[in-house]
């Protein structure tokens, strides 16, 4: 809502809003901030990452499209993902901390292979927050920190229990999946409350539930077994303090309005090209943060820079124009033929 006083422009926002807290140059009873153009510009100019991404989140008018770099660059990150389950960041980087073994032919994160029994970690030790400490005291208090859950839920499941016997067992025998299912989500459950005592923003789930064209498994199957779980960690996150940044490759459209009704703040679309961008802003822009790369199969693979350019505007058009709502996600991906330039190219059409 905008008013006019004197000569320059008015804008009425919720005095809860961020904006509203970091200015009381006007004030009135009826639970408003009125803030002049001028006064928001400044308080822009303020930002540091953490706000930059809670505005993006929150609707609240960032000034500029957040990014996450998410594996170098951390100095011009404003979010900052810290694994605190250990699949890749143990001691022995091939071998999860449930004790599955990654096989890998290149500098993929490879193929999970379990030897024996699988174990499910101590979610109290405390060693695992010391690379998410070390980043913090690099870094400072001014980065939004996700402790990352690094693979969860159902992906952690189909590992430990067999991709194709999980997908069988759903429907034939849930109750066999049903006891893993609680020890692992459980065991989340209890490093999103330890994650919420040492300076994190959100906690990050990944756990990819899309193919190409589709769902891994029905709709329906999913709301029934995997909605009340997520919705039960969500709200955990919540309670807390944190927000929910959730990772999914693939098409997830039938799921999207269902993330969002549980709680997903920052919806990390993968695969972007899978989707109508236009119908995807139309139907759920404003209800969710997403976070965006360039197309990695395609754009941001083969693409020239004004092509990047024009894909990365597509996205701030329809998913960032409602006062926030995207976050750029830049990747380095030479393992799948990135090429430094494009990497650069993602990395400066988000920022400008």
């Amino acid at each position: 809502m905008l008013f006019r006083k004197r000569s320059a422009m008015t804008i009425l926002v919720p005095r809860h809003c961020e904006l509203a807290k970091q200015s009381r140059r006007y004030m009135n009873n009826s639970g408003y901030e009125f803030l002049t153009t001028h006064d928001m510009e400044k308080i822009k100019e303020k930002m540091t990452s953490k706000e930059r991404v809670k505005s993006a989140v929150h609707f609240n008018s960032p000034d500029r499209t957040p990014i996450v770099c998410f594996n170098k660059d951390f100095e011009e990150s404003d979010i900052l993902i810290a694994d605190v389950v250990r699949h890749f960041t143990g001691e022995n980087k091939d071998v999860s901390e449930f004790g599955f073994v990654w096989d890998r032919l290149d500098g993929t994160m490879g193929h999970p292979r379990v030897d024996g029994n699988y174990t499910i970690p101590d979610p109290a030790d405390e060693s695992r927050f010391d690379n998410a400490a070390k980043l913090m005291q690099q870094y400072g208090n001014d980065k939004y920190y996700v402790a990352g859950l690094s693979l969860s839920g159902f992906t952690v499941i189909s590992i430990l229990y067999g991709f194709e016997n999980t997908l069988i067992d759903l429907f034939i025998a849930p109750e066999k999946i049903e006891q893993l299912a609680d020890k692992v989500f459980s065991f989340e459950e209890e490093i999103i409350k330890e994650a919420s005592r040492r300076g994190f923003s959100a906690v990050g789930f990944f756990d990819d539930w899309g193919t190409q064209n589709n769902l891994i498994i029905s709709g329906e199957k999913w709301r029934e077994f995997f909605k009340p779980r997520y919705k039960r960690q969500f709200d955990l996150c919540h309670s807390l303090g944190l927000d929910v940044y959730f990772h999914c490759c693939g098409y997830i459209y039938d799921i999207i309005g269902d993330f969002i009704e549980i709680g997903v703040d920052l919806l990390n679309i993968s695969q972007p090209n899978v989707y109508d961008i236009e119908k995807l802003g139309k139907d759920f822009g404003g209800s969710v943060c997403f976070v965006c790369p360039v197309s990695y199969q395609t754009t941001s693979l083969s693409g020239t820079k004004e092509e990047i350019y024009a894909y990365v505007r597509l996205l701030k058009d329809n998913l960032g124009c409602y006062h926030g709502g995207l976050i750029g996600y830049v990747e380095e991906y030479k393992s799948i033929g990135l090429t430094d330039e494009n990497y650069n190219h993602c990395k400066t059409a988000f920022l400008n």
